[in-house]
């Protein structure tokens, strides 16, 4: 029996995907469950898993854009074990080899063969002291442009000087649309705050090992902006709101996209109710997240929904960006590395740990007031972690939960 497999649909408004890898050659065995392929969609990358076991026939190209429900494949239910498809196919006739001639070769056809120049060509390699045994043209001729070209690489110094081109994926062509869209479709405005991270990194040096050893995930830096951050959105609602036509939509919780990076490029899955969660319950859920990113297995419901985004370039090295907003949502807030600095406190000149960071926000939706209050609510509970996270110094251990 010949099993027909079809692009399932991964999810409401996508009407075509990209195969983006097979994982499998054409005739192979494969078995039922057995991952097979890869699909790009404006979204995520998912898998195709064989419903049957049998031998696969591919019937759409790596690279090929096909609609929702097209057929990719089939698999020959009849074909047992590890056999493959080819092997039941009767091998073709041989055929005899083409004779060879033979007519005497003409000393023009010999001169191509042998990559002569052409009279003009000769020449500019005499003045120009270019050596080339093989050209572009007919036969290996070398000509004028051939010469060009190898004086070019000449002046720029011996090494490579090729170049690839390569068809962008579904999810990187609807990425750069979105990202175009958002600065032409949004009154979009970036403020700067800066923070002293030593209180946090201070707590983190005193219970990271117990709070690693207790919940299995390390106590870092994101737990505690995904703290700040949704008692900064409490505290200034507007930045987590989202213009719907000419109404503005209100939330009274804090789905967070955290920016993750993957091998399929940046992924943005979702912490649900993150004003929910404790330090351990923020932790954990971006680890897992994050492992569904790395391994290509994010998927369309870890990706739809959040009202805010976090963003870190900090762990690639950068110091200072204004971070494009996340449609269609109004704010994203991106952190920065952290460098020593010398700071000025209480009148002393001191070496602090300082990371700059930066709020985008969406100015026809969020003021001057909300989004400078914001990042200063930020910076506020992210310098004072015990106070405004924590509950009070005699809290610390039972709010980190150990």
């Amino acid at each position: 029996m010949i099993v027909e497999m079809n692009v399932p649909s991964p999810g409401e408004s996508i009407s075509e995907v990209e195969i983006a890898s097979w994982l499998v050659a054409d005739g192979e065995y494969v078995e039922k469950d057995q991952e097979i392929c890869e699909i790009d969609s404006d979204k995520a990358t998912l898998t195709l898993a064989a419903e049957e076991s049998g031998a696969i026939s591919i019937k759409v190209e790596e690279g090929e854009t096909v609609a929702i429900g097209d057929v990719v494949c089939t698999i020959d239910t009849a074909v047992k074990g590890d056999a493959s498809a080819t092997a039941t196919k009767s091998e073709a006739p041989a055929t005899a080899a083409p004779a060879v001639s033979s007519a005497p070769v003409s000393a023009t056809e010999t001169s191509y063969a042998t990559g002569a120049p052409s009279p003009a060509a000769r020449k500019m390699m005499d003045e120009q002291g270019v050596a080339l045994a093989q050209g572009s043209g007919k036969g290996g001729r070398i000509t004028k442009e051939d010469v060009v070209q190898a004086k070019t690489a000449m002046g720029n110094g011996p090494g490579p000087r090729g170049s690839e081109r390569k068809k962008m994926s579904v999810l990187r062509r609807k990425v750069a649309e979105r990202l175009v869209s958002v600065k032409n479709e949004t009154a979009m405005l970036t403020t700067f705050n800066e923070v002293d991270m030593k209180p946090i990194m201070d707590l983190r040096k005193i219970y990271k090992e117990d709070f690693k050893e207790k919940f299995g995930v390390g106590l870092g830096f994101m737990s505690f902006f995904t703290k700040a951050v949704t008692r900064a959105l409490k505290l200034f609602p507007d930045v987590n709101a989202m213009i719907d036509g000419k109404e503005v939509i209100y939330y009274d919780y804090a789905d967070i996209s955290i920016a993750v990076s993957s091998p399929k490029g940046l992924m943005v899955p979702v912490v649900r109710n993150a004003e929910l969660l404790d330090f351990a319950g923020v932790e954990s859920e971006i680890k897992r997240l994050a492992i569904k990113a790395r391994d290509g297995k994010i998927s369309m419901d870890d990706m739809l929904g959040g009202t805010f985004t976090i963003t870190n370039g900090g762990v690639f090295g950068s110091m200072l960006s204004t971070p494009i907003i996340n449609p269609p949502q109004s704010a994203i807030l991106g952190m920065h590395n952290i460098v020593e600095r010398a700071m000025v406190v209480d009148g002393q000149i001191v070496v602090r740990p300082i990371m700059y960071v930066a709020l985008s926000y969406d100015h026809r939706i969020i003021d001057g007031r909300e989004s400078v209050g914001f990042l200063c609510a930020v910076k506020e509970a992210l310098e004072n972690p015990v106070e405004f996270l924590l509950d009070g110094e005699s809290n610390v251990k039972s709010s980190l939960g150990l």
